[in-house]
C-alpha cells in the first residue's frame, strides 16, 4: 500500500503510531526544557492511554502500524544497519571520534531491534564504561555536566511532526530544535528503503537549511495545502515546497495557504490552533481566529508560483479556495475565554478526523467537544491525562499513510 493523502478528512485507512516507552523515564525536572517537555508523564498509564487510542483507531477499520516495527523491518541488512547508525551518530553531534567508535561498537553488536530501542530512550555515559580519568576531556566533561551521550528521543510519540504525508508522497522536515531533529531518519529509511513505501517521492529534505514541521502541514484537498509559519517553520519552507509539490512530481496541489500564526509554544504548530473535522467545518482557537494572518502561493505556468497577501477572515479564505459556500468556524472552549485558553493547552483543537464528521479527540476538553457535537461532529474520546502532558493531541499523535479520496 503506497501513499495516499489527498484530505484531512478521509477516511483513514492506515496510521502510524510510536507506543511511548523507556525514553519517558530519561525525563529528569532539569532536562525538561531542553528536551521540549513542561512535565514528566506517568509511562505506564500514558502507554495504556495509548493503547486505547490504538484501540479506538482498530475498531474503526484503521490499520495501526508501528514506526520501530517499520524501522525494524527495513534495517533488514547489516549494510543499512551501519548505516542508519553511523548517521544517527553523526546527527547526535557527537565530535569526538573516540566516543562516536565507542558507541558505535556498543550499538551495532546489539540485535536491530535492542538497537533502535536503545537510540530511542536514550544511552547514559555510564553505559559505555569508559574512563574518564584516562580519556579525553570530552568524555570528562559528558560525564561531569551531562547524563547522556545520545539524549532520549521523549517527543517521539508526536509521530505528526518529523514527517508529513503529502498526496503520495511526504516531506522529511528538519525539526526547528535539536532535541528533535533525529526523529526524521526513522522514517526517512522506512520511505526510502521498506519495499511497501520505497517509491514514495519527497517533497522536502531534513538537510535542507529551513526549519518545517508537520503540525503546520494539513491537507486540505486534492488542489489545496494550508501550511503554518510559527514557532516551529520558517516561511521560506513553504517556497521550496510549493516548487517541489506544483512541479516536480505532477500532482494535482496548485495552492498553499500560508497561515501566520504568533510564535508561541501555546500555538507551536497550526495543528494545535485549527483542525478540519468535516468538509465545511474546522475546529479553531477563538482569540486567534481574528488575528490569523493569510498569504497563497499559487501555481502559475513555466515552473514559476504567485504569492499574493489575503486581507479576509478565516471562514472567508477558506470558503475561496476550498470552493465551499458556507465554512463553520468551531470555536475550541465555547465562548468562555478561560477554557478557551485552558482547553487550547490542552489540545482541544488538535483532532484527528478518521472520516468526515467524526473525530478522536482528548476526553479532557468537554466544552469543546460539546461544541463539536453541537454542530454534528461524532467524538470519540481517549483518556488524556498522562499523553496531553507532552504538549500534543490525537493529531500530534498520529501519521496517517493511506485515507480514502
Amino acid at each position: 500500500m503506497n501513499l495516499n493523502v489527498y484530505s484531512e478528512i478521509g477516511n483513514l485507512k492506515k496510521v502510524m503510531l510510536h507506543r511511548p516507552s523507556k525514553e519517558l523515564e530519561n525525563l529528569a525536572p532539569e532536562y525538561l526544557q531542553e528536551l521540549l517537555f513542561d512535565d514528566i508523564p506517568y509511562l505506564e498509564k500514558a502507554q495504556q492511554e495509548h493503547d486505547e487510542f490504538a484501540s479506538i483507531l482498530r475498531n474503526e477499520g484503521v490499520e495501526v502500524v508501528y514506526l520501530l516495527d517499520l524501522l525494524q523491518q527495513t534495517l533488514s541488512s547489516w549494510e543499512l544497519k551501519s548505516e542508519f547508525l553511523r548517521e544517527f551518530i553523526d546527527m547526535s553531534e557527537i565530535t569526538n571520534p573516540y566516543i562516536s567508535q565507542a558507541l558505535y561498537d556498543f550499538l551495532v553488536s546489539m540485535d536491530t531491534r535492542a538497537m533502535i530501542e536503545k537510540l530511542v530512550c536514550g544511552l547514559r555515559t555510564e553505559e559505555l564504561g569508559l574512563k574518564k580519568d584516562i580519556f579525553s576531556v570530552q568524555v570528562r566533561k559528558s560525564k561531569l555536566n551531562h547524563p547522556f551521550f545520545l539524549d532520549p528521543l521523549v517527543n517521539l510519540y508526536f509521530q505528526r511532526d518529523p514527517v508529513a504525508v503529502v498526496g503520495r508522497g511526504a516531506t522529511i522536515n528538519r525539526m526547528n530544535t535539536p532535541a528533535r531533529r533525529r526523529e526524521s531518519m526513522f522514517m526517512e529509511y522506512v520511505l526510502k528503503y521498506h519495499p511497501d513505501f520505497s517509491r514514495s517521492p519527497f517533497y522536502y529534505s531534513k538537510d535542507m537549511p529551513y526549519s518545517i514541521e508537520g503540525g503546520d502541514i494539513l491537507v486540505l484537498n486534492r488542489n489545496t495545502l494550508a501550511i503554518g509559519i510559527s514557532q516551529r517553520t520558517e516561511p521560506e519552507a513553504l517556497e521550496i515546497i510549493a516548487k517541489k509539490v506544483f512541479y516536480e512530481y505532477g500532482d494535482e496541489f496548485d495552492t498553499i495557504i500560508g497561515v501566520l500564526i504568533p510564535s508561541l509554544r501555546a500555538f507551536m504548530h497550526l495543528d494545535t490552533v485549527f483542525t478540519m473535522v468535516d468538509y465545511d467545518k474546522f475546529v479553531v482557537h477563538s482569540k486567534l481566529e481574528k488575528n490569523m494572518k493569510f498569504f497563497t502561493i499559487r501555481k502559475k505556468e513555466k515552473d514559476e508560483f504567485e504569492i499574493a497577501e489575503e486581507t479576509a477572515p478565516l471562514n472567508v479564505v477558506l470558503e475561496k479556495y476550498l470552493k465551499i459556500k458556507k465554512v463553520t468556524l468551531i470555536k475550541c472552549g465555547g465562548s468562555d475565554d478561560i477554557a478557551a485558553s485552558r482547553e487550547q493547552w490542552n489540545d482541544g483543537s488538535n483532532c484527528l478526523a478518521i472520516r468526515p464528521g467524526e473525530v478522536v479527540v482528548y476526553d479532557r476538553n468537554r466544552i469543546t467537544n460539546a461544541e463539536l457535537n453541537k454542530y454534528g461532529i461524532k467524538t470519540l474520546e481517549i483518556p488524556s491525562s498522562e499523553l496531553s502532558r507532552g504538549r500534543g493531541g490525537p493529531r500530534c499523535m498520529s501519521m496517517p499513510l493511506f485515507r480514502q479520496d
